[in-house]
């Protein structure tokens, strides 16, 4: 998939400041897939095995890990889509939808999840939810 559709797909775009962080699934950390992305993003890479190490786990951390993904794939899902292009369609329109106002309040969230986890010197945060 990185070969084939993803670095393609980068190729489109203007990503000469983009960062690509990977969660720690062993299959993601491969070597050759971690070689792979660091030809492709070199010190931008975050990674269990990159240049950035990510913290193991981090889901407190990681908005997309808390929130978003979950949101997406509600509504991607919804539907039941019995095709690829159906599930492309559905998975354009729910990224196409996603307001600028639920990005910031993400971001808000995050901002706030980092000051409690460095009060509470890197525990995890099981009283804290997303807000919205």
């Amino acid at each position: 998939m990185i070969t084939n559709f993803f670095i393609p797909e980068l190729n489109n775009h203007d990503v000469q400041e983009l960062r690509f962080q990977q969660d720690g699934a062993t299959y993601h950390t491969a070597r050759a897939t971690i070689d792979l992305l660091k030809d492709t993003f070199g010190d931008r890479l975050i990674s269990r095995l990159g240049p950035v190490n990510w913290p193991p786990r981090s889901c407190d951390l990681t908005p997309l890990d808390y929130f978003l993904w979950g949101y997406v794939k509600s509504l991607v899902y919804a539907d039941k889509p019995q095709t690829v292009d159906h599930l492309k369609d559905n998975i354009r329109r729910v990224i196409a939808d996603i307001r600028p106002q639920m990005l910031e309040k993400i971001i808000e969230n995050s901002a706030s999840r980092l000051d409690y986890i460095r009060a509470s010197r890197c525990n995890h945060m099981p009283e804290i939810i997303f807000k919205m």
